[in-house]
């Protein structure tokens, strides 16, 4: 289920309708799963989830950006000081931000890739692009987060 969340709240970046975008998806996988012949149900219902958003995206097409407030919705754990966690709430936000300026085939392989830890192969399934494809978005996203922190860190300097 956190794996189903984390992937809407990145490709709508709004806490409320990625709840919606799960549940969808968790029913439309209750009605489908009995035709479920795969062998990993983790890639099935990322598969859905992904399929969900986008077509809730196309009917409304307006899909709002709240950004994820990490001290509302997270903890900053660690036990080694306020100044440091701090800091560590500060780059999460950063790199929340930078993320959710990305466009959408982009986030979703990074969020799939780096937070889900899903293998190129699963992407392709789930993104329902050839492995290639998902190595060049890859590839791009990289890139374009990094400029983003980077141009991010220059300004706050």
């Amino acid at each position: 289920m956190d794996a189903a969340f984390n992937l809407a709240r990145h490709l709508a970046r709004d806490d409320d309708v990625a709840a919606d975008i799960v549940q969808d998806a968790y029913l439309r996988a209750l009605r489908l799963g009995a035709g479920f012949r795969g062998e990993n149900p983790r890639g099935w219902l990322l598969t859905i989830v992904r399929r969900t958003f986008y077509s809730q995206w196309q009917q409304s097409r307006t899909v709002e950006h709240e950004s994820f407030d990490e001290e509302l919705h997270g903890s900053a754990g660690g036990a080694d000081g306020p100044e440091a966690a701090l800091d560590r709430t500060i780059a999460r936000q950063r790199v929340d931000a930078a993320l959710g300026r990305l466009p959408a085939p982009y986030r979703e392989v990074l969020v799939l890739r780096e937070l889900e830890e899903l293998t190129y192969e699963e992407i392709a399934r789930v993104v329902d692009v050839p492995v290639g494809t998902v190595m060049s978005r890859l590839s791009r996203a990289r890139q374009r987060l990094r400029a983003a922190l980077s141009e991010a860190h220059s300004d706050h300097d």
